[in-house]
């Protein structure tokens, strides 16, 4: 197993600079990680120092991040951006307070939109389910929607609302998803054992900002 290539190497602190962008990309780079997930202010700025890489790295960047709960048309021109700008994948936050209000009509036109949008360009979507927050009657209903959409992953978590990825969930969102969407766990993983402890879950990715940690065997610190 060939770690670095299931992780996306994360940097989404609110007072990330240009540098720090900058180090995250070359360490993708060097390596070998699966993407960066970076804010969508850097998206452009990644785009220009990835673009002439020997490495490819895919450039994911995230929509109505942590909270999910702006107007679906704020989302979509979010993806709009994010994609004209240079990002290969779009991690999307789900509206949880549709999900709290069982306003599922919302919850699916809100994901539909959202999964159009990428599609149209060719890119993947990520949608980021939040489970610490969910109900298991939530999350059961959130993937049932999921499988008729069909997004090209379900991740578990963004790692600021508390709590994040455990093993027990990604075997549930696999169980529920039934095995047909990609999952990418992320929240707490600060170690190869944690890592792979995901991936021999069913994590097909692995969001995280101790990525380097990970792959020389040690632990990390942050906790998203």
């Amino acid at each position: 197993m060939n770690i670095a290539e299931y992780i996306d190497h994360t940097l989404l602190k609110p007072d990330a600079n240009l540098e720090n962008i900058l180090q995250v990309c070359t360490e993708a780079q060097e390596f070998g990680f699966a993407a960066v997930c970076i804010p969508p202010f850097y998206v452009n700025s990644a785009f220009r120092a990835l673009e002439s890489g020997k490495q490819k790295v895919q450039i994911a960047t995230v929509i109505g991040f942590p909270l999910g709960y702006s107007s679906t048309a704020a989302k979509v021109e979010e993806v709009k951006r994010a994609l004209e700008d240079g990002a290969d994948e779009i991690d999307a936050v789900i509206n949880l307070c549709a999900i709290k209000s069982q306003s599922w009509a919302h919850v699916r036109n809100d994901l539909d939109s959202m999964i159009m949008a990428t599609r149209m360009r060719g890119k993947k979507i990520k949608i980021i389910l939040e489970t610490v927050l969910l109900t298991p009657e939530e999350l059961e209903q959130a993937c049932t929607i999921l499988l008729e959409l069909k997004p090209d992953f379900a991740k578990t978590s963004t790692g600021f609302n508390g709590g994040g990825a455990t093993v027990e969930v990604v075997r549930q969102m696999g169980e529920l998803l039934q095995h047909k969407i990609a999952i990418k766990a992320s929240g707490g993983i600060r170690n190869a054992a944690d890592a792979r402890a995901m991936i021999e879950a069913g994590a097909t990715r692995i969001g995280t900002s101790s990525g380097i940690a990970i792959v020389k065997g040690e632990n990390g610190t942050a906790a998203y």
